[in-house]
């Protein structure tokens, strides 16, 4: 994988020297996604540099090499990214062409398409992960594209009379027309989910390219922004033409079409190896990858000393079985916590999902022994394995019963009984049922059932209710909902996985695993993102994603084929961290100076008094307010050092 960089100089009064200079410099702050090479191209009559650092790959000689020039000289690639059906696409270039690349790469192939054909049109023949520029020398067009999920990251503005874009913000900033004004209406969007969802960002006026987006630009006219994908058509398409087979025959053609997208995700160059949770997805991965591979795969988990966190062992098991070269990191709380401090020059802008410190943690495991590796993400929002999904077609059949007055007695019964009595309660189960933070979801579900479907749903994927209560500023409020197309879903289930795929898995799932990966040199791959694994499981019924309380139905079908249930079988849990436990001990000190009152005052983008009424619940063990304070905590923290 790759750090992509350039900038047009609108005007074009930046002298050549220059220009390359500061496509070098917006390169270089990406110099961690790309430590193997680093160079710059210039076409000083239009104003425009680009800037690349380069992880090798495919094709690691110099015939691989950034920013590339096709072989007629006039197209010019900057491209970070994998193409997994490359040989089919050098087939499409027909032998007159084919025979003249310099080298093996997908650059290269993807180069000479888009020439022949078009940037949209070579895009869309593509199958892979990437976010590019490229450049027509002829009509002076710029072309930006990202991927169609929002796997690599890609961000523009245009300030002072120059174009810029870059693999992350810190690129933007190295540049001397870019200028830094925290936009409070995304901060807004942040503070609620944890995350900045495209196009927003941090910054007023910078934008993230929309996954599956083509941005044009030519001089004398604004940037146009236009799909060459939708999850609405991919939909509309898979409906149209319904799966109408047996549950053993989904399965069957659900395993060969992973098989072929894990078979094509192992090309590579370089060591390769995968992630290994010891669930569904990541097991399901690894099992194909050993199907495909003639010796044992190498595979990485980490695990923690603090058992209630510690899924070391069933990832042991799986690899045991599966008979992987595994390696297992057991770390401490006190290495774990010892990644915060970093956290702003990883991510770049401020994120707040906690799960980003241990998904650090095993990149930088991983890529002390390999330089690729694949993941089990995406499982969750094909297939449909949120217990969100199972939870909400029990509130929507609940909702359609149970008249108002009922409901908000019920409400306001469970609101009535403070959070800790509820933890009281709680503390007598077994460990195996007893439910973390009761009084806190006993609250959440009286809250829960006053609403709607729609207001459910923002409920939770929320981290705080009413961020604009928390957010300095006139007009401040929560980002409208992204609205659901004229597709026909099947049930508020199906409807949350769709909204899910929009937002919370680019926005959230696909951030943290780039930034977390990159900051380690480390390429991530993930063949449960394949497109045509997305578009084959909209054409399911939806009874085989969720059937009989059994989540992801179809994938454990694939997956028990390999690994045996007694392995796999056991509540989800995820990369979770007490953090909650954490910020009143180990963190106290350092949340409490980001949070102290004068502190806030001064940055003056959070309410002090707000902010100090949740700490101080928090602190008092009153309430469990770790989920909205970790946004502040780490947008104060990166406003600090990097804002």
């Amino acid at each position: 994988m790759c750090g992509i960089a350039g900038l047009i100089d609108l005007n074009a009064r930046t002298a050549p020297d220059d220009l390359e200079r500061r496509a070098r410099d917006m390169a270089d702050a990406l110099r961690h996604r790309g430590p193997d090479q680093g160079s710059a191209w210039v076409d000083a009559a239009a104003g425009l540099a680009f800037g690349h650092r380069r992880l090798a790959i495919i094709d690691v000689s110099p015939a691989g090499a950034q920013p590339m020039v096709s072989a007629s000289g006039r197209t010019v690639i900057c491209y970070n990214g994998e193409l997994y059906n490359a040989a089919e696409l050098r087939a499409e270039l027909g032998d007159a062409i084919a025979t003249r690349l310099r080298g093996h790469s997908d650059t290269e192939i993807l180069l000479e398409l888009a020439e022949r054909v078009g940037v949209e049109a070579a895009i869309r023949r593509t199958l892979g992960m990437f976010a590019l520029a490229f450049w027509d020398r002829e009509s002076r067009t710029l072309s930006l594209v990202r991927d169609r999920l929002g796997k690599k990251p890609l961000y523009w503005t245009i300030q002072n009379g120059h174009l810029l874009f870059g693999s992350e913000l810190r690129a933007l900033r190295v540049h001397p027309a870019f200028e830094a004004r925290i936009d409070r209406q995304s901060l807004v969007g942040y503070v609620r989910t944890g995350y900045y969802l495209h196009p927003n960002t941090v910054y007023e006026g910078v934008q993230q390219l929309p996954p599956g987006a083509i941005l044009t630009w030519r001089p004398g006219a604004e940037p146009r922004i236009a799909p060459y994908w939708t999850l609405a058509e991919t939909v509309a398409t898979a409906r149209a033409a319904p799966f109408r087979g047996t549950d053993a025959d989904a399965a069957a053609a659900l395993e060969a079409l992973l098989s072929d997208a894990t078979r094509r995700r192992m090309v590579s160059d370089v060591p390769l190896g995968a992630f290994l949770s010891g669930g569904y997805d990541s097991s399901t991965v690894v099992a194909l990858m050993q199907k495909h591979s003639a010796s044992s795969v190498r595979t990485f988990s980490i695990g923690f000393d603090d058992k209630a966190f510690d899924e070391s062992r069933h990832a042991a098991a799986v690899a045991r079985h599966l008979g992987t070269d595994h390696t297992e990191l057991i770390v401490t709380a006190a290495e774990a916590q010892s990644v915060i401090a970093d956290l702003p020059d990883i991510y770049d802008e401020p994120f707040a999902d906690s799960s980003q410190i241990p998904s650090y943690l095993v990149a930088r495991l991983a890529r002390r022994h390999v330089t690729v590796a694949l993941s089990g993400d995406g499982g969750d929002e094909v297939f449909a394995g949120y217990n969100r999904y199972a939870n909400g077609e029990t509130f929507a059949r609940w909702l359609a019963r149970m008249p108002d007055a009922p409901r908000r007695w019920v409400g306001s019964g469970l609101r009535a009984v403070p959070p800790s009595a509820w933890d009281t309660v709680a503390a007598v189960l077994p460990e195996r049922v007893r439910p973390r933070y009761a009084g806190d979801k006993a609250h959440k579900i009286a809250n829960l059932i006053g609403l709607s479907r729609d207001d459910f749903y923002r409920s939770v994927t929320s981290v705080a209710l009413e961020p604009e209560n928390l957010v300095l500023g006139d007009g401040m409020s929560s980002e409208p909902a992204v609205p659901l197309p004229d597709l026909p879903f099947a049930n508020f289930a199906e409807e949350m996985q769709y909204l899910d795929t929009l937002t919370y898995l680019p926005g959230d799932i696909l951030t943290k695993v780039d930034r977390a990966t990159m900051a380690a040199s480390l390429e991530a791959r993930a063949p449960l993102l394949d497109h045509r694994v997305l578009a084959f499981a909209w054409s399911l019924p939806f009874d085989m994603k969720m059937r009989g309380g059994s989540l992801k139905w179809l994938l454990r079908e694939v997956a028990h084929a390999h690994v045996p249930r007694s392995l796999l079988e056991r509540p989800k849990s995820g990369f979770s961290l007490p953090i909650g436990d954490w910020m009143r001990g180990e963190l106290r000190d350092w949340a409490e100076d980001l949070l102290a009152e004068h502190s806030l005052s001064t940055g003056g983008v959070f309410d002090p008094i707000a902010v100090r009424k949740l700490w101080s619940e928090h602190m008092s063990r009153r309430r469990n307010w770790h989920n909205a304070l970790w946004p502040i905590l780490v947008f104060e923290d990166w406003r600090r050092r990097v804002g």
